[in-house]
């Protein structure tokens, strides 16, 4: 190759197709190297066209199942390879640490072996298809609020006990590429850390593949000599480090032309590895019928029924009439914002999906209970004037910023949201120096507190695409929030059952400034909880939230983001046309002070941009179980229309692996699934420091009622390992550990002592 097709390799070129994809490589056409198309994908092909959205990824971890999670990979690949696209930008394995991050929604769990074996699954199903799969942010990118800015401080033993098994998984299971992250680790940039990308990823972790960059997280063309072997940025808006300054590095003897000759050979490894250079691909048709199955299969099974009093579900024919109350109710909350929105090929509302599902003769009624649009604000409530017209909207063209800085008064105290759109852009809005929402090509609300008078207020937009768009900023009094309140209220009155519908606005760029759900949705399910103490309220958030409210409703069923098919499958779950089966895989805190990260802006947001993961191994339930802090709902929490037995457990060792042996029962008069979690306690012979107990395998039960199973989970022995910072390898827990066997973190019946002992290999 010649230098410039080698550096067409590590820097993004322009698709003369223009399909809209996130990032395009050229190829080389005389040597038959095929360009390559980059694609968002955490929950679905993201194109500006409709493909299957797919429930969000902490919605397919709660299923605690991994074919379903395979499933899911391949309808990523099969669409976006019918599609053009040749990498898909998923999945993210980052660690759920903030209960309030912005991207929750887009991973997995707080549980290093959830996210492990739900990647790795995933990712076989993007690879079988012959599809690249990109695992990211290596690493630490767990919170959003400053994200570009923060370096992560993070002892050895915690990296990799709590961050690094979902990149580990990933890679052994086929993971093509790597996205390196935009935040610092240990003062280094992610994507010029030597010692994260080559000694940990390259050497370490044994990856083959190449590390690609987060758009624009590159910061100098010496990134290549750490590891980084491909910058992506967007092109036109950013400035390159591995353009001009690479080839001037190259020329001068800065960067070695070794580096970049590691870097290309990286890519066509993977590229050959996957079929690329075989000849023309093979692409399928587009089967948005098949996309749509798994996708409603998900939903179904993904979805966590956390509260069930008085027997409140499933919705029986007695149920003769409902009161829908919450925007999403109506239309339908699909997924999350940012870069793993997609554009579904349709989507029910609830109101369609429930009216068609309920009993003959039940009636079914909507109304929003919060207002369903912001109104312009005033001009003389901004000063000095705003850019803004009478319609709160204001012209975007490309490369040129609209911002405004100045001060909003409100006419009273009381809870205002915001409704911020830029539908071919990019915005942001800050109230009294908080984040309230950020835009990225769709609708974003947030919602602040404020007292009658004077704030600051600051808001700015800019055009993602040569095609001239529009920013339009609106807001929701507390008379307008009000007024919807009490109609959902005197509603609620007349009916059997209300069902609340909640929401809220996850994205990336900006976590949630709290867990309290936005637009006084709190107020209003107490609200109507109190008029009518059947209310059921259905979840669709992206991470944990609090509930004020929890003891006035009878039921709580969590669907997160459900994607397009989201609405049939609520149905189906509150008539119990399915069983609900999944599980918490983050814990739901009691409130925003009592979380492993609350009191101490050094643990987040951070100061003077460094956040410090003082609790260390002690992640998520883990820190629950050392501090004794009670959670609302803990790690592994999730309930049945049935009930489940657990007993007569055993244990054996055989070769690398313990084997732990129970009989469940279904005891109730329902089918239903049950997930066994099986957790260890600390081993006495280990001169590390260990956690209470750790999850080491689950397995999910489908059982008919009154059914009897003997359960065999298989548990390789490095689950009971823990890592050695000195020796900088795994050491094997040998002795006795104790075993508890249960349905969550907090409910395990079954406890024994089994004895670890070592054996060749054990320790991995």
């Amino acid at each position: 190759m010649t230098l410039t097709e080698k550096l067409s390799f590590v820097r993004p070129s322009a698709d003369p197709k223009a399909l809209g994809e996130a990032g395009y490589i050229p190829g080389v056409p005389r040597l038959g190297v095929p360009e390559l198309r980059l694609v968002d994908g955490p929950a679905g092909v993201r194109l500006p066209q409709p493909t299957t959205a797919l429930p969000v990824p902490v919605a397919l971890a709660s299923a605690f199942d991994a074919e379903l999670a395979r499933r899911y990979g391949q309808v990523i690949a099969r669409e976006g390879k019918a599609l053009g696209q040749d990498v898909s930008l998923s999945p993210m394995v980052n660690t759920i640490r903030v209960p309030q991050g912005g991207r929750n929604y887009e991973t997995f769990s707080e549980d290093p072996l959830v996210t492990a074996k739900t990647a790795a699954a995933e990712i076989e199903g993007i690879a079988g298809e012959d599809m690249i799969p990109t695992v990211k942010h290596f690493a630490l990118n767990n919170q959003e609020n400053n994200r570009s800015e923060v370096s992560v401080t993070i002892d050895d033993q915690a990296l990799h006990e709590v961050e690094l098994p979902g990149f580990a998984a990933a890679v052994d299971a086929g993971a093509g590429s790597v996205m390196c992250a935009y935040n610092k680790v240990n003062a280094e940039h992610s994507c010029g850390n030597n010692a994260l990308l080559n000694d940990i990823l390259k050497t370490q972790l044994g990856f083959q593949g190449w590390v690609m960059s987060d758009w624009g997280a590159a910061h100098a063309p010496t990134d290549l000599t750490a590891g980084l072997d491909q910058e992506m940025h967007w092109i036109g808006r950013q400035q390159s480090f591995f353009g001009a300054p690479l080839d001037a590095a190259l020329a001068n003897g800065t960067v070695p032309l070794a580096a970049l000759d590691d870097a290309v050979a990286r890519i066509l490894g993977q590229m050959e590895r996957y079929g690329f250079l075989h000849g023309e691909r093979i692409r399928p048709e587009l089967d948005l019928a098949a996309g749509a199955a798994v996708a409603q299969k998900v939903a179904e099974e993904g979805a966590v029924l956390l509260k069930n009093e008085d027997a409140a579900l499933p919705l029986t024919s007695a149920t003769t009439s409902i009161a829908l109350i919450g925007p999403t109710a109506k239309h339908p909350k699909i997924g999350g914002g940012g870069s793993a929105a997609v554009i579904p090929a349709f989507a029910a509302s609830p109101l369609d999906a429930i009216s068609s599902r309920a009993d003959a003769g039940t009636k079914v009624s909507w109304t929003s209970g919060i207002p369903e649009s912001g109104t312009p604000i005033p001009t003389d409530a901004l000063s000095p004037a705003s850019l803004l017209d009478s319609t709160g909207t204001a012209p975007l063209a490309q490369g040129k910023n609209v911002s405004y800085t100045g001060k909003l008064t409100v006419p009273a105290d009381g809870t205002y949201s915001f409704v911020l759109d830029a539908p071919l852009g990019y915005a942001t809005l800050r109230i009294d120096e908080t984040s309230i929402a950020a835009s990225i090509q769709e609708p974003a609300t947030g919602s602040i507190r404020l007292t009658k008078g004077g704030h600051s207020v600051s808001f700015r937009g800019l055009a993602l695409s040569a095609t001239p768009t529009t920013m339009n900023l609106t807001w929701i009094t507390p008379a307008d929030g009000a007024a919807a309140r009490a109609k959902a209220v005197e509603q609620a009155k007349t009916v059997h059952t209300p069902v609340v519908f909640a929401y809220d606005n996850a994205t990336a760029t900006a976590d949630r400034d709290s867990l309290s759900l936005p637009a006084d949705q709190d107020l209003l399910i107490s609200e109507v909880a109190t008029a009518n103490p059947r209310t059921v309220v259905v979840l669709n958030t992206g991470s944990a939230i609090t509930m004020p409210w929890i003891s006035k409703v009878s039921a709580v069923l969590n669907m997160y983001y459900p994607g397009q098919n989201g609405a049939e499958a609520t149905a189906r779950l509150l008539y119990g046309d399915i069983n609900p089966s999944g599980k918490l895989t983050q814990t739901f805190p009691a409130s925003d002070t009592a979380t492993p990260i609350a009191g101490n802006p050094s643990n987040y947001p951070g100061v003077e941009n460094v956040v410090t993961y003082s609790e260390g191994i002690h992640a998520g339930y883990k820190w629950y179980n050392k501090t004794g802090a009670t959670p609302l709902f803990p790690f592994g929490h999730g309930l049945s229309y049935t009930t489940f037995d657990y007993h007569g457990v055993s244990a054996k060792q055989e070769n690398d692996t313990l084997t732990v042996r129970l009989t469940l029962k279904n005891t109730g008069k329902r089918a239903g699934k049950e997930i066994v979690q099986v957790y260890a306690g600390p081993s006495a012979e280990l001169a590390v420091p260990q956690v209470e107990r750790k999850l080491v395998g689950y397995q999910k039960v489908d059982l008919k009622p009154g059914e009897n199973q003997r359960v065999e989970i298989t548990i390789p022995l490095k689950e009971f390992s823990s890592w050695n910072t000195a020796t900088q390898t795994w050491e094997l827990g040998t002795g006795n550990r104790q075993i508890f066997v249960g349905s969550s973190s907090a409910n395990l019946p079954l406890t024994f002592t089994t004895n670890i002992s070592e054996m060749r290999g054990a320790a991995g």
